[in-house]
């Protein structure tokens, strides 16, 4: 028993620690912007990459890694040098290079290795890749090395610290008051009371985004809302394919925490929904207002 709560402490402690490790290189690159987000990002696709093509190999698919990462490498580059115009090119072709890769890769099953690498680079590059986005958000020009103070880096610590207030409060919640499982089948361990407790203080934090954001209060808790919302569903959906696969933690990469996918899960659907909410219907672009006043012209 006491080598069990001696385990237990020694584990607690590693998570922290990684935590804390994370927490700050994660701040380090948002702050600095350019080189080093985009580097930063970049090393997070690649190990995560490996980690989501270790899982499907378990399940007996074989998605090509070096496409996955190759078209995630592309996808920031566009991004980061703002060519959001040759997306759909390459788009275009990295979906044609995966049945390509899988043809002359000659294994089976074809259909399934052809959908799960194109789902790796959507899902692993693409989606992640949005950071870079947000961060360049009312941002002048391209940022390299010096520290960018613009809206984008506001509102990529709102989106940051949404999520990190969802995964708190979850977890108190959840083990003081969890009782009614949100999914047996997908994640048992999760509850209802978790999820609601972590929305909720998810929300309360993002009301304090008025404090460091031009969001009024009505647009801060409603990105809140979204923010968090999004975030417990890409917990879920990364749970999804490790569940269907049959692995508990994506890699042990991580003392404590398992891989880089069970850490960034959240962020991988957080992140564009921050990213679409605050850019088209906050910062001035309310798409809803500007199709009020197309119609109303119309008429």
């Amino acid at each position: 028993m006491e080598d069990t709560t001696a385990e237990n402490k020694k584990n607690k402690a590693t998570r922290v620690v990684t935590g804390f490790i994370i927490s700050v290189v994660s701040l380090v690159c948002i702050i600095a912007g350019g080189v080093p987000l985009f580097c930063f990002l970049m090393g997070v696709l690649f190990l995560a990459a490996r980690e989501y093509v270790h899982i499907l190999r378990n399940k007996g698919f074989h998605p090509s890694l070096s496409l996955i990462c190759a078209t995630s490498l592309v996808f920031g580059l566009l991004i980061f040098f703002r060519r959001f115009d040759l997306v759909p090119c390459v788009l275009a072709f990295a979906i044609m290079a995966s049945f390509l890769v899988v043809l002359f890769m000659g294994r089976q099953p074809y259909i399934a290795n052809v959908a799960t690498t194109a789902l790796g680079f959507m899902y692993g590059g693409w989606l992640p890749c949005h950071i870079l986005l947000l961060r360049q958000i009312n941002s002048e020009s391209v940022n390299f090395f010096v520290p960018g103070l613009n809206d984008g880096l506001y509102y990529l610590l709102y989106t940051f610290l949404i999520v990190v207030a969802t995964d708190i409060g979850a977890y108190y919640f959840g083990s003081k008051f969890g009782k009614t499982k949100l999914s047996k089948v997908i994640s048992p361990k999760k509850t209802v009371e978790g999820a609601v407790g972590g929305g909720l203080f998810a929300i309360f934090v993002s009301a304090f985004g008025v404090f460091y954001t031009n969001l009024s209060p009505i647009e801060a808790v409603i990105g809140g809302f979204l923010i968090t919302l999004f975030a417990q569903f890409g917990d879920l959906s990364e749970s999804l394919i490790k569940r269907d696969a049959g692995v508990k933690d994506s890699s042990n990469i991580l003392p404590g925490h398992g891989g880089l996918l069970d850490r960034a899960d959240s962020y991988v659907f957080a992140l564009p929904v921050a990213y679409y909410y605050l850019f088209y219907f906050t910062s001035g672009n309310n798409v809803i207002l500007d199709l009020i006043t197309y119609i109303q012209k119309c008429v």
